[in-house]
């Protein structure tokens, strides 16, 4: 599976308070999450992310509170992959189990700039910065993780089987 898209760059230990603040968390609906999503780390991000762009972080996304109402919010903004060094364990769980690719990769977001266009590979986790014409590595998703993803997301799957 490819995914092609803009790099939304962020810092390290960015959490789920950042992603989708605790106030919006009365809200179950995923598009309503997606209208504040990021809204107090970068106020610009709901109005220019376009479907299918990337999000590239450092250390330790996703960390804090274990609601899964922030990896849906983001991947109910557009976002169809995340690229960080590290994830918070429940964070990277919740990505997975909701069908948004997640990628661990120490190089990506040292040399990847934002605004770049990267390709990016689940299965083999290459990741061509198409921008920089250079090329990084994140751990591939193993296969039975890459039909999780297809299907949507864990239920999805399940129910597919």
């Amino acid at each position: 599976m490819k995914l092609e898209g803009r790099i939304w760059k962020f810092g390290s230990d960015i959490d789920t308070d950042a992603i989708i603040p605790a106030r919006y968390l009365n809200e179950s609906d995923p598009m309503e999450l997606a209208k504040h999503v990021m809204e107090n780390e970068r106020p610009e991000f709901l109005r220019k992310i376009r479907k299918g762009d990337l999000l590239l972080a450092a250390k330790n996304f996703g960390c804090g509170s274990s609601r899964e109402h922030a990896p849906l919010a983001l991947k109910a903004a557009g976002i169809s992959c995340i690229i960080a060094e590290s994830f918070s364990r429940i964070f990277y769980r919740n990505g997975l189990n909701l069908g948004l690719p997640l990628l661990e990769s120490s190089e990506a977001p040292k040399g990847i700039e934002d605004g770049d266009r990267v390709r990016v590979d689940l299965a083999t986790g290459e990741i061509d910065d198409l921008t920089q014409k250079k090329k990084f590595y994140a751990k591939p998703i193993p296969i039975f993780m890459q039909d999780l993803i297809r299907d949507g997301g864990l239920i999805r799957h399940l129910k597919r089987k």
